[in-house]
């Protein structure tokens, strides 16, 4: 086989191929063509001539609604059919005269004359020609090298900006090619010459130029054409083509401005700027519109010129670069298009925020006319329709300043953007409206009435329920009335506002569209009748409180927004009535009340005759029954009244209470309210107005009190409730958060749901940073802390508080007498406020957010207000005071000081390690450790969706109290984040400020303030005035106090001597004896007879303490002279005279001294008590503090030492060494005690050799309590136990004692006692006290009784008053009690049990006679694996030498010869550093005990000790 040889490569001239046979040509025809007919190339001429939409645009006629110009009617906006190719070609000769303005400014004349008969169109401009001179390369004349040669152009060179509109080489050549005549003209006056030439036959044909002289001052170009118009399929010059070129020509005049002259067949065009060119379009717009719009123009520079107007919903642009007219716009009219909606957009959206209106709605409202010089500008393709340039490139900027685009603002499209706002909201809306039908369906809970929607539909009533409760009244009341013409639907809370409601809140709000379905309500419907609705009557029904009042409003609020006309029809707003108060005599009368004012005149008429009625206060629409319903509904005239529209006014008040743009008003509106105003219910007909301002006004009255606190106590109400209920109840004794408040909703009235009263408890009791200053409740578990800001506390039934100590150092208890107390359904609650020696408002700061207001005040430091009160009570001026937060390490500094109040920046801290690392150690106040973990997450190089992380990682070492992480950054990093600013980089700081410090004044009013130094002023006054009162008051009741006191003297000394003779006498004569004998009669304060209350609490239970009014009650009718005539006989002995002398000489010198105090020598001793008050909070916080850092420092320090050390791989066996198991039980002991929650953790014993079981035993000696586990002294041991014994007050009474719930701290095991004198020791010493004091004072016998399932050593207190009174004294075997974690719930709460003079074997009997083997109770325990013998014990508790040897052998059997139960703890699963042997104790109450063995934590604390 041949191989052909490859040929090389050839010109184009001669393609890369062998010649074609003439055969093979002949058999390649297809379709009766050739190749060469098939595959051609033409000329670049041919083809734009050919296929001359790719340059000139389409040759094919077109109807498009375009702007052109008439001579008659200016510029005109209607369909104009034209060729774009011929405009095109117009245009690209107009645009070239244009561009020479920009190459010589002189230019100031343009000439266009467009001849229809003639088919000839001239354009002539002077100004610099084209140079008549013979191209060096081409070897042609300019003039034709650039009208006559293709892809020629003075515009190439793109290194140079050009703001021409010429650029690709085409331009004049194309018209030249669509002309059967060309002519170009130009006179350079440079070269004295004239030049002329001729084109013709579409450039195919030109004529030699002809050269000519001409003066120096002629500079001009002519370019004369005549289209070919068989190009473009016509026969002449149409009317619509030259009215597009007319209005190109007007284009230009607007373009070029007054400095060129521009005429059109020899007349000049009347525009001599952009400003004369925008308003034809704008004349002409007002044609159709009862005026002009509105233009606003701005030359911003030399390169852009602007003008906005409005359009009618449709977006419209006039927009040209470098004088070519863009038509469809482009990226200059988005640049400036984007700054007018964005500022417009931002503006509306914040006038009403409910507009949701986007930047593209804005858009469509606007009509833009734009005039722009770009460099080098770039189009989308040759007919230069849009300009697709990027921005950047622009060569210039258009900022347009703020006020131009505040004028355009105003200019009437934000009322036409809100109307459109309006118009989409009501189509939205429309698609719920309802309609008159008879039956409706799928709306849940509705009960609709049978005539509703038919013929009778009018005479129907819908009653709107505030939920299921009150549908249930209504239903049962509708027995009475039938269901043929009511209908029920129950509202599920609140309705939505609507007048400031988002279009999407709307539209989305079930509830709403639900009302207008049932209703068959339509948008915006005018409604001069009901005829068309599905009811003819709306009847609301809601509870008699202020919520109630609010619903109601809510509902007319909503049918004001939509439906006015329909508040207007006669009743059809209806409200249903029930009573507040019900009356009941026991002879069955009954009375109902339905306002307060008419209820307290009723009671205040009773005056004596208040027996036999009883109380019932119907807060609650669920508080009627059905029986009461149905008596309601029978009676519904009563219930009834109608709602009436009597004027404009009633809108307005409507408008009033809901509308933000009434926010100024409202403010004023709830200053003039005055206390007692009250709707009038005894009329049938109600005013809007007269509900808006009398009903609806308590409700934005009380939620503003809700919201905002008490310039004098610092409390909102639900705060004050729980302060009240803390007094009354003397809440020292710590209870569950659960169950307190549910004792504050009984005893203060509190008619809110316990969920929102616990979180109140709880925000009461938070002590982390940024919280409280004083917490004025006790967190004892779980109240949340700075890592989530209080919101990760525990549950309300897990944690318990009682009052901190130094509460009733801010509320002195001599205050408490002097306060108004309020009272609520017959009940005494909190007063109106509470008089604290300093401002707390002040002390813990507080936020807000109530009708018409807000409030925000910083906290401040205890000693600085304490300070300034000192001045103050000095003379002096106070200093100002900044805020301050407990325990926050930061900086607070002052940065601006305004009129209003000063702005405070507040700094964490940062500081630099090392080159490579930053380390935060404080936060800005109310900044959170985890939302700042996750902002350094989100600036990490590890966070993959961060753009710019300029950090590598972190470490996180912060605890629930400290903050500390440490960020890492590459040293460049570093430094740039230096330069920046790290606290700003870092966002380090925040900002406070006292400019919105609202508060409510003594008088209930509210009032701002400045600073806080007004605060401190304002409440000085009063505070001082209560001094004064609290003077008088303890003066006349220790006065009283003396004259009671002298005539008990007297009468027990005149009975003694027989001159008065009680015994066998009448009372009334007795009685007439004392009173001529001068004795004081003393009446008792007794409560006036009141009807009684249906479920009020008893007041004196639990009362902190007793008010006058209280009386001890031993069955007797009081009388004036019973304070003598009740006392026991045992008082006339002469012991009681010289008891009775003695108090009255102590009374005595209490009134002295009172009678020399001043009211500021009260308070300065106030401020003194609470000054050390302060000190000792201090000083235990200091020490916690110093305990935790050691800790830490301490957990640190192991971690390191974790990975060299192992727990044993198997537990030593129970050889003769004593005590091993002691030894690990106190290890698991140790280990057990670190997981549960201890206030103050001891540090971590030193561990001990094994040696140190062998030693010989010890005397015993007193349990100490000690704190550090290393300290071996017994001196030590001794002092500390008396300081601990003073701190705890274990030699206290049983009350006493309960009152200081505190946990033991651990403690170390001392050295053991032999076993031979156990028993003695055990009859001569009582056991020793542990961990908690609790509730009651039931005897041991008890305990024992109750107590037989328990798993856990029952270790009671001495008798008080026996033989070594109440000192804690050690076992026989010495054991120390560690301190029981609070974690263990039931098991923890102790009864303060006396043991009495038992011996051990009667302690014993109880366990021995309980008919519970020992092995069932073993059986109950788990095993531990480090002492077989542990579950024997009790089976020997009879043998005290043997327990003894058992102990001996095992640390988790018991010593005690009472012992009764004992609980095996077993060490746990990681050997911790050996400590101090200790037994284990825990004293059960016994009304929890009996669960213990149920007690899963001790369950735990097993099952570790297995697992290891």
């Amino acid at each position: 086989m041949v191989v052909e040889k490859k040929r090389p490569l050839q010109p184009s001239a001669a393609a890369n191929v062998d010649p074609t046979p003439p055969v093979e040509a002949a058999a390649a025809t297809k379709n009766g063509k050739t190749i060469e007919e098939m595959y051609q190339k033409k000329s670049q001429l041919e083809h734009i001539l050919l296929r001359p939409d790719t340059y000139i645009g389409s040759i094919e006629k077109h109807t498009q609604s375009l702007w052109v110009y008439e001579p008659d009617r200016g510029m005109v906006h209607r369909p104009v059919t034209f060729v774009p190719g011929l405009y095109k070609i117009f245009d690209e000769i107009l645009v070239n005269a244009a561009d020479n303005k920009q190459r010589d400014p002189k230019m100031d004349s343009l000439k266009v004359v467009i001849d229809v008969e003639e088919n000839r169109i001239s354009v002539q401009n002077n100004g610099d020609g084209v140079p008549v001179e013979i191209h060096q390369e081409e070897k042609v004349y300019v003039p034709e090298l650039i009208f006559g040669h293709l892809l020629t152009s003075s515009n190439y060179d793109d290194t140079v900006k050009k703001t021409t509109g010429g650029r690709n080489g085409y331009g004049a050549k194309l018209t030249n090619i669509f002309s059967t005549e060309f002519v170009i003209e130009t006179a350079d006056g440079k070269r004295l010459k004239k030049y002329k030439q001729v084109f013709s036959n579409n450039m195919g044909t030109k004529s030699e130029p002809v050269i000519s002289k001409c003066k120096e001052s002629e500079n001009w170009t002519k370019v004369s054409f005549k289209p070919d118009l068989a190009k473009f399929n016509m026969t002449h010059l149409e009317d619509d083509v030259v009215a597009l070129m007319k209005k190109r020509v007007f284009d230009l005049a607007g373009c070029l401005g007054k400095s060129v002259k521009v005429e059109l067949n020899g007349t000049r065009v009347p525009v001599k700027s952009f400003t004369d060119y925008v308003n034809l379009y704008l004349d002409s717009a007002a044609k159709s519109k009862p005026e002009k719009p509105p233009s606003y123009h701005v030359k911003v520079n030399d390169r852009w010129e602007i003008c906005v107007s409005l359009s009618d919903g449709q977006f419209q642009q006039v927009s040209f670069v470098n004088s070519i007219a863009t038509t469809k716009g482009g990226t200059h009219v988005d640049y400036i298009t984007n700054q007018i909606t964005n500022h417009i957009m931002n503006f509306v959206n914040k006038k009403n925020k409910n507009a949701n209106i986007k930047a593209h709605n804005v858009k469509n409202y606007l009509w833009v006319f734009v005039n722009a010089l770009i460099d080098n500008p770039a189009f989308d393709s040759q007919t230069k329709e849009t300009l697709t340039l990027r921005q950047s490139s622009f060569g210039s900027k258009c900022e347009l300043s703020q006020d131009f685009l505040k004028n355009v603002s105003k200019s009437g499209i934000v009322d036409s953007l809100l109307s459109w706002a309006n118009f989409k909201q009501s189509k939205d809306l429309k698609k719920s409206d309802g309609t008159k039908t008879e039956k409706i369906h799928g709306i849940e809970k509705l009960d609709d009435a049978n005539k509703a929607g038919g013929k009778e539909s009018d005479k129907c009533t819908l009653i709107l329920t505030e939920g299921d409760s009150a549908k249930a009244l209504a239903l049962a009341g509708l027995a009475a009335v039938g269901r043929d013409y009511y209908g029920v639907f129950p509202l599920r809370g609140k309705l939505l506002n609507v007048r400031e409601a988002t279009a999407k809140q709307l539209t989305e709000n079930k509830e709403i569209g639900y009302i207008k379905q049932i209703l068959g309500l339509q948008q915006h419907k005018e409604y001069a009748n009901v005829k068309s609705l599905r009811y003819g009557h709306l009847m609301i029904m809601t509870d008699q409180d202020h919520d109630g009042s609010h619903i109601k409003g809510l509902l007319i609020n909503f049918i004001h927004s939509y439906w006015p006309s329909l508040l207007k029809v006669p009743s059809f707003l209806i409200e249903f009535i029930t009573p507040i108060v019900k009356a009941t005599h026991k002879n069955g009368t009954q009375l109902s009340f339905y306002t307060m004012p008419e209820y307290e005149s009723w009671k205040h008429n009773l005056t004596g005759n208040a027996s036999g009625w009883s109380i019932k206060y119907y807060k609650g629409l669920g508080t009627s029954t059905s029986k009461e319903g149905r008596e309601y509904f029978a009676n519904l005239e009563k219930h009834r009244k109608d709602f009436i529209w009597e004027d404009e006014q009633d809108g307005e008040a409507i408008e009033l209470a809901f509308s933000k743009k009434k926010i100024e008003e409202r403010k004023s509106w709830l200053r003039q309210f005055e206390p007692g105003t009250h709707l009038d219910q005894t009329g049938k007909l109600i005013k809007y107005s007269d509900f808006v301002n009398k009903e609806l006004i308590l409700f934005s009255m009380a939620d503003l009190q809700r919201s905002i606190p008490s310039m004098v106590d610092g409390l909102k109400p639900g705060q004050r409730k729980i302060l009240f209920c803390s007094f009354k109840r003397n809440f020292v004794k710590e209870a569950k958060v659960a169950q307190f408040s549910g004792y504050v909703s009984e005893h203060s009235a509190y008619h809110h749901g316990e969920q929102s009263l616990a979180s109140t408890i709880i925000g009461m009791a938070q002590d982390y940073v940024g919280s409280n200053n004083i917490n004025l409740l006790q967190p004892n578990g779980q109240f949340g802390t700075r890592n989530y800001g209080g919101k990760d506390h525990a549950s309300a039934r897990y944690v318990y508080t009682r009052l901190s100590p130094i509460t009733r150092f801010l509320f002195h208890k001599d205050d408490d007498d002097l306060l108004d107390y309020l009272n609520e359904d017959g009940q005494s609650i909190e007063p109106t406020w509470y008089m604290p020696i300093i401002p707390t408002v002040l002390v813990n700061g507080s936020e807000g957010i109530g009708t018409g207001w807000s409030s925000y005040v910083p906290n401040y430091n205890p000693r600085d207000i304490i300070a300034n009160v000192r001045r103050l009570l000095n003379g002096d001026a106070m200093e100002p005071m900044d805020p301050w937060y407990k325990w926050f390490k930061g900086t607070i500094e002052k940065t601006a000081a305004k009129e209003g109040g000063n702005s405070y920046t507040i700094c964490g801290t940062i500081e630099e390690v090392n080159e490579t690392t930053l380390r935060i150690t404080e936060l800005p106040i109310r900044r959170w450790t985890q939302d700042y973990k996750e902002f350094l997450e989100s600036i990490s190089s590890s966070n993959k969706e961060c753009k710019d992380p300029f950090i590598e990682d972190f470490d996180m070492n912060c605890d629930d109290v400290t903050v500390e992480f440490d960020v890492f950054l590459t040293p460049e990093n570093l430094i740039r984040v230096t330069q920046e600013g790290l606290l700003k980089k870092f966002k380090l700081t925040t900002t406070i400020s006292t400019t919105n410090m609202h508060l409510f004044d003594p008088r209930g009013v509210i009032k701002k303030y400045d600073n806080p130094e007004q605060i401190l002023e304002d409440f000085f006054h009063l505070r001082l005035e209560f001094y004064e009162k609290r003077k008088k008051f303890l003066l006349n009741k220790r006065e009283m106090e003396l004259l009671k006191l002298e005539n008990k003297v007297r009468f027990i000394l005149a009975v003694v001597k027989g001159e008065i003779i009680v015994s066998n006498r009448k009372r009334a004569d007795l009685f007439v004896e004392l009173q001529t004998k001068g004795f004081t009669p003393f009446p008792k304060k007794t409560k006036a007879v009141e009807p009684e209350v249906a479920g009020a609490t008893d007041d004196t239970e639990e009362t902190e303490v007793k008010s006058p009014a209280d009386s001890s009650s031993n069955g007797v009718q009081i009388s004036d002279y019973e304070y003598l005539l009740a006392m026991a006989i045992g008082s006339l002995t002469i012991e009681k005279v010289q008891e009775l002398c003695a108090e009255r000489d102590k009374l005595n010198k209490e009134v002295d001294d009172l009678r020399k105090e001043t009211p500021k020598s009260f308070w300065r001793k106030d401020l003194d008590a609470l000054d050390g008050q302060l000190d000792e909070l201090e000083k235990s916080d200091a020490q916690s503090e110093e305990l935790r850092k050691k800790m830490r420092g301490k957990a640190r320090g192991e971690a390191a030492m974790k990975s060299t050390r192992q727990a044993p791989k198997n537990p030593r066996k129970n050889n003769n060494k004593k005590a091993n198991n002691a030894e690990s039980v106190a290890e698991a002991v140790s280990s057990s005690m670190a997981a549960m929650e201890i206030e103050k953790a001891p540090e971590a014993a030193k561990p001990k050799g094994r040696a140190g079981s062998r030693k010989a035993p010890a005397k015993p000696k007193k349990q100490t309590l000690v704190l550090n586990d290393d300290d071996d002294d017994d001196d030590d041991d001794v002092l500390e136990l008396k300081e601990r014994l003073a701190a705890y007050n274990l030699d206290s009474s049983p009350d006493q004692s309960a009152a200081m719930e505190t946990e033991v701290p651990k403690v170390p095991a001392k050295k053991k006692e032999p076993s031979k004198r156990a028993a003695a020791a055990q009859k001569k010493k009582p056991l020793a006290t542990v961990s908690e004091i609790s509730d009651g004072d039931d005897d041991i016998n008890e305990t024992d009784d109750d107590d037989e399932d328990s798993e856990i050593e029952v270790v009671a207190a001495p008798e008080a008053g026996k033989k070594g009174g109440r000192k804690p004294a050690a076992n026989a075997k010495a054991g120390k009690a560690p301190a029981a974690a609070k974690k263990r719930g039931a098991a923890n709460k102790q009864q303060p049990q006396t043991l009495g003079q038992k011996l051990l074997t009667d302690m014993l009997k109880p366990a021995e006679n309980s008919g519970i083997s020992p092995e069932k109770k073993v059986r109950k325990m788990r095993a531990s694996p480090f002492n077989k013998k542990s579950g024997s014990v009790l089976g020997r508790v009879g043998k005290v030498n043997e327990v003894t040897e058992n102990e001996e052998n095992s640390g988790s059997a018991s010593t005690s010869a009472s012992t009764e139960e004992t609980i095996e703890v077993a060490p746990a699963r990681a050997r911790p550093q050996r400590v101090n042997r200790a037994q284990t104790r825990y004293v059960l109450s016994d009304s929890e005990s009996e669960h213990a063995t149920e007690d899963s934590e001790f369950d735990e604390v097993t099952d570790e000790s297995e697992d290891e």
